[in-house]
C-alpha cells in the first residue's frame, strides 16, 4: 500500500501533477453547498460562458443519439406493441409492483456462485496505455430473466449472456480496484480508459476493471444496429430486464475479485454507468465507495427532452394503453431512486456538470437529495465536454483515498 499512498499524495502537486489528461481547459468547478448547485448568476464570466457553450454540443449530439434510436428501435418495439398490447402492459405491471415493495433483495436476486472466469491477454495497445498487465476477461452469465414471461426470451441470446470485461491489474496483487462502467453506447476500453484517466489510477497502485454493460461492445447481439440498441429492442419491459442483469452481472464480478483476494472496491460509471452504479449501490453493500458521474436518474422525465425519440415513446404508451403514471411505477423498479443506499454516506459521491443536457444537472441533484446530501462535485461542462474534468478527477482521487489506501 505504500505504493498507492505515495503516488496519491502528489495528486495536489503543482506542477508534478500525474493526473493530467489536458483534455479539456482546467477551468475550476468545486463542491456542492448545502443549498446544492450553485445559480449561474454566481458564476465567473468564463464558467457561464462555458456552461452554455458546451451545452449547445450536448443538445446536438442528444438530437442525434434520439435520431439514431427513433430510427432504428421503434420497428421491433412497435411490432411488438401491436401484437401484445395487453401483456406490454401487464409485464410493465410486474415490475411496478416488486418496485413497489422496496426490496432490493428481492428485486434483484444476488449472483449464488462464483463465475468461472476466461482470460486472454488484451492487445498490446492496451497494455500500452495502462503500462501494465492487461487481461480480457469473460464468463457465462448466471442471470435468469425477473419476470417468467421474458426467460425464453432472454435464455435464447447468445452474445449478451457472456459477461465481458477488461482488468487491469498487477503482478504482485490482488490490489484495490477501482471498478468503471461505461455509458450508453459507449463500450471502448481505449477510450474509457483514457477519458477516466484510468492509467494513473493504476500507476497509484489500483487494479482497474472496466465492466461492459448488456448489449454493448461484443455482448450485442447478431445484427445489433449500434452498441447499445438491445437495451431498447424489446421496449421497456426489455429494458428493465437489461437492468436487472447489469446488476446481477457486476455483482458477479464483484463475487470474482472478492474471491481473488480483493478485500477493496469502489466503482464509478458515466451517464447510463452512473445510473447503475448508484442501483448497485442499493443492492451490495460491498463496495468501499461509489462515485456516479453525470448520472441518468429518472428516466421518465429525460424521455420527454429527447426529440424526436419522446414522440415514439407517446406513440407507444398510446398503443399499449399505458399511462403516465403507469410507466412512472414500472420505471421505479430500477430507478435508484426507489431503494434506500447501502453504503455509508461518507462513501457516496457524485459528479454532474452544469451544462449537462443529456442528463441534467437536476438529475443528479435528485440522487444527491436521496443519498442524504452527500459529497457532490460540479464542473462548468457538459454530458460530453468534461471542462475542468482535471478538477474533478482530483477531487475523485482525494474522495478514494480515504477508503481505499492505508
Amino acid at each position: 500500500m505504500s505504493e498507492m499512498s505515495e503516488a496519491a499524495g502528489t495528486s495536489g502537486t503543482a506542477g508534478a501533477d500525474p493526473i493530467d489528461p489536458r483534455l479539456m481547459p482546467d477551468v475550476p468547478g468545486a463542491d456542492a453547498s448545502a443549498e446544492g448547485l450553485p445559480p449561474r448568476s454566481s458564476l465567473s464570466l468564463r464558467q457561464r460562458v462555458l456552461v452554455e457553450s458546451s451545452a449547445i454540443g450536448d443538445i446536438t449530439l442528444r438530437t442525434a443519439v434520439s435520431t439514431l434510436l427513433s430510427t432504428t428501435v421503434p420497428p421491433a418495439v412497435l411490432a411488438s406493441v401491436v401484437r401484445h398490447s395487453g401483456s406490454e402492459r401487464a409485464n410493465l405491471a410486474f415490475y411496478a409492483d416488486l418496485a413497489a415493495e422496496h426490496d432490493p433483495a428481492k428485486s434483484f436476486p444476488a449472483p449464488t456462485e462464483v463465475p468461472r472466469i476466461s482470460a486472454r491477454q488484451a492487445n498490446p495497445l492496451a497494455e500500452y496505455i495502462a503500462r501494465g498487465m492487461v487481461d480480457n476477461i469473460e464468463f457465462a452469465s448466471s442471470f435468469r430473466a425477473i419476470n417468467p414471461t421474458m426467460r425464453r426470451r432472454w435464455s435464447a441470446l447468445t452474445s449478451n449472456n457472456i459477461v465481458r470485461a477488461q482488468h487491469w491489474r498487477h503482478d504482485d496483487g490482488p490490489r484495490p480496484t477501482l471498478c468503471v462502467i461505461h455509458g450508453f453506447m459507449g463500450s471502448s476500453y481505449l477510450l474509457n480508459g483514457v477519458f477516466f484517466s484510468l492509467p494513473w489510477y493504476y500507476r497509484s497502485g489500483y487494479d482497474v476493471l472496466l465492466y461492459t454493460l448488456p448489449f454493448h461492445g461484443r455482448r450485442a447481439e447478431r445484427h445489433s444496429p449500434f452498441s447499445g440498441f438491445g437495451y431498447f429492442a424489446a421496449g421497456l419491459n426489455g429494458f428493465a430486464e437489461s437492468m436487472a442483469q447489469a446488476v446481477h452481472d457486476f455483482r458477479s464480478i464483484i463475487n470474482y475479485l472478492r474471491h481473488t483476494g480483493v478485500d477493496r472496491i469502489a466503482l464509478t460509471g458515466i451517464s447510463l454507468g452512473g445510473y447503475t452504479s448508484a442501483l448497485v449501490a442499493s443492492v451490495d453493500d460491498r463496495l468501499e465507495a461509489v462515485i456516479p458521474n453525470c448520472p441518468v436518474v429518472t428516466l421518465a422525465t429525460m424521455f420527454d427532452q429527447w426529440f424526436p425519440a419522446s414522440k415514439l415513446v407517446e406513440l407507444g404508451l398510446w398503443l399499449s394503453r399505458i399511462n403516465r403514471q403507469d410507466l412512472a411505477d414500472g420505471l421505479a423498479y430500477h430507478c435508484p431512486l426507489n431503494y434506500a443506499p447501502l453504503i455509508a454516506p461518507e462513501r457516496r459521491m457524485v459528479i454532474t456538470g452544469l451544462g449537462d443536457r443529456m442528463a441534467p444537472p437536476e438529475q443528479a441533484v435528485k440522487l444527491w437529495e436521496h443519498w442524504d446530501r452527500c459529497a457532490m462535485h460540479w464542473f462548468p461542462g457538459s454530458h460530453v465536454l468534461h471542462v475542468s474534468q482535471l478538477d474533478y478527477l482530483r477531487r475523485m482521487t482525494r474522495f478514494l483515498q480515504q477508503f481505499m489506501v492505508d
